[in-house]
């Protein structure tokens, strides 16, 4: 419940504390002096935008905080989630800075407005004439019947699994649709595949057949030219290496008379060595050299094929080319594994379908059992508020597939006039007879304690006399079970008020500001004579003040 409102440089308030009880609440108020803005604010810890607008002093920031008592309402697990501290009374605060900049705290951690709106949706339900609009809308309905089937957890369970199955049913969309395109592709990838594994790529194959094309195309030069070094180097009468051994010769003969000499003379001798080295390697070459057409053929028709495929596939190496033709491969395995990729799924689906048919056919059947209840509730309420011969069905019809509420489509009709035709909401009822009809619903979803606090924005707009007190009365039976406030210009209702609150304005020779009191029980028949005649009420408007709260 709310136990506690502060708010500070906000629209018309300057500073306001307000403490707030159990039971049944009522707030009033000459139009204008800032009921709304009361609600407005309220609003702000409830997860609205806001903007610099709302600064009643544009120099200084808006604070607006509220207390929440929360112990038993099974919050824990989502204080635990966000990383909030639980406390039994919750301090839910907003700040908007000069520069219309919004924090939000919970327990004096920050926290983001979508967190916030999520705990205080389990906290307060604020109600105001233009929530009537939703009475016609489908969700809103199914809600109704669904919470006071009380089955919100098996309803939970089967939207959780329901979006698992449509998030696999789209995956299997996707499936089909890439397995349609790739299929199409799939002959293309496997011609591609088929010639470049055909051609048994081997990663430095490029370099040595281009070398040693190069070595057979010029065979007849190459040998020509290593018989002429070997004949310089040996085979002529005066060779080189016959040169270098009379040279080495001679200089051995006198290199012991002179140190100089003997080096020239080792020198002399290593390169006779080397030149015999070269002279043997040049002929062991020589002699592999074999002009062989047939090879040459093969490695031009290789050359050619790796050429052919590194144009085709762009690509300027044969590792480029080994990595394309594994990319193939990869894509053609994944395309023939699509078959078996949905018949998985397939099956993944009709198990998660059948779990939802049978989810679904309990909610329903839980739905049909609340009905006629229901009904007869919502019927007496009416008739309390003044319309005895309304009627009101709550008609559910079988959809022909899963939907992410079942397989109920639910509908509200209703009749204001005896005899009349019920029908859906949204297509007879007018706006007074819209706000009875939720009042009813919402004395009806009070019983099972869905929520600590409603706030009721002067839903009894159109009502008087007689309807106006059972309208209160009716507040008062849901604030046994839940904290009830409501902004009322009602006499008769806000005499049914645990404890009345007034709004007022004050003036002085600059600004205007709203401010909020609680009432004393003499304050309260004055005010409440005032609502009946005016602002100078008359001995009988006390007396009849006297005698509604009395009563």
């Amino acid at each position: 419940m709310l136990k506690h409102l502060y708010i500070e440089n906000y629209a018309l308030i300057e500073k306001l504390d307000i403490d707030f009880s159990e039971g049944f609440s009522v707030i009033t108020g000459e139009t204008g002096a800032g009921k709304s803005i009361l609600l407005g604010a309220l609003s702000l810890i409830l997860g609205q935008r806001a903007d610099t607008q709302v600064l009643l002093d544009s120099n200084k920031k808006c604070i607006v905080e509220g207390s929440f008592l929360i112990k038993d309402l099974g919050l824990n697990d989502i204080f635990k989630q966000n990383e909030l501290d639980f406390e039994e009374v919750a301090i839910l605060r907003r700040e908007i800075n000069q520069q219309g900049k919004s924090r939000a705290f919970i327990n004096d951690t920050p926290v983001n407005l979508t967190v916030m709106k999520i705990i205080t949706e389990r906290l307060i339900d604020i109600h105001s004439q233009h929530q009537t609009l939703t009475l016609a809308e489908r969700g809103f309905q199914i809600n109704i019947v669904d919470g006071y089937a009380n089955h919100i957890a098996i309803v939970k369970e089967y939207k959780s699994v329901y979006l698992k199955y449509k998030e696999l049913i789209n995956e299997l969309h996707h499936l089909n649709e890439e397995e349609t395109k790739s299929k199409a592709d799939l002959d293309y990838f496997q011609f591609q595949y088929e010639e470049l594994e055909s051609a048994k790529l081997i990663e430095d194959e490029q370099e040595n057949a281009e070398s040693e094309l190069e070595t057979l195309n010029h065979t007849e030069d190459i040998k020509q030219n290593l018989n002429k070094v070997l004949f310089l180097l040996k085979e002529n009468e005066s060779n080189m290496l016959t040169n270098m051994v009379e040279i080495n010769k001679t200089l051995t003969q006198i290199a012991r008379f002179k140190t100089d000499i003997q080096t020239i003379s080792e020198r002399t001798n290593s390169s006779y060595l080397e030149l015999k080295d070269i002279a043997n390697e040049i002929t062991i070459i020589e002699q592999g050299i074999v002009y062989d057409p047939e090879h040459l053929a093969y490695l031009k028709n290789r050359l050619d094929i790796i050429y052919h495929l590194q144009q085709k596939h762009r690509a300027t190496t044969i590792k480029e080319l080994i990595e394309i033709t594994n990319t193939l491969q990869i894509k053609i395995e994944s395309i023939n594994s699509f078959d078996n990729k949905i018949i998985e799924l397939k099956k993944e689906i009709a198990s998660l379908e059948a779990s939802l048919k049978e989810k679904a056919a309990l909610i329903s059947i839980k739905r049909k059992n609340v009905v006629s209840e229901i009904e007869k509730q919502i019927v007496e309420s009416l008739s309390k508020l003044g319309m005895p011969h309304a009627s009101f069905f709550v008609q559910i019809n079988p959809l022909p597939e899963l939907t992410s509420t079942g397989i109920d489509e639910i509908s509200f009709l209703f009749n204001a006039n005896l005899g009349g035709e019920p029908k859906e909401i949204g297509k007879i009822a007018s706006g007074g007879e819209l706000s009875r009809l939720m009042l009813a619903i919402k004395s009806l979803i009070s019983q099972k304690n869905f929520l600590p606090t409603i706030l009721f924005d002067e839903i009894d707009i159109g009502v008087s006399g007689d309807v106006a007190s059972k309208v209160g009365s009716i507040m008062k039976k849901m604030a046994e079970t839940m904290q009830v406030i409501t902004i009322t210009h009602l006499p008769q209702i806000a005499a049914k008020g645990s404890d009345h609150f007034f709004v007022y304005k004050e003036f002085d020779n600059t600004s205007t500001k709203s401010n909020i009191r609680k009432l004393s029980n003499e304050e309260r028949i004055v005010e409440i004579a005032k609502m009946l005649s005016g602002n100078s009420p008359t001995l009988a408007a006390t007396e009849n003040a006297r005698e509604l709260l009395q009563n």
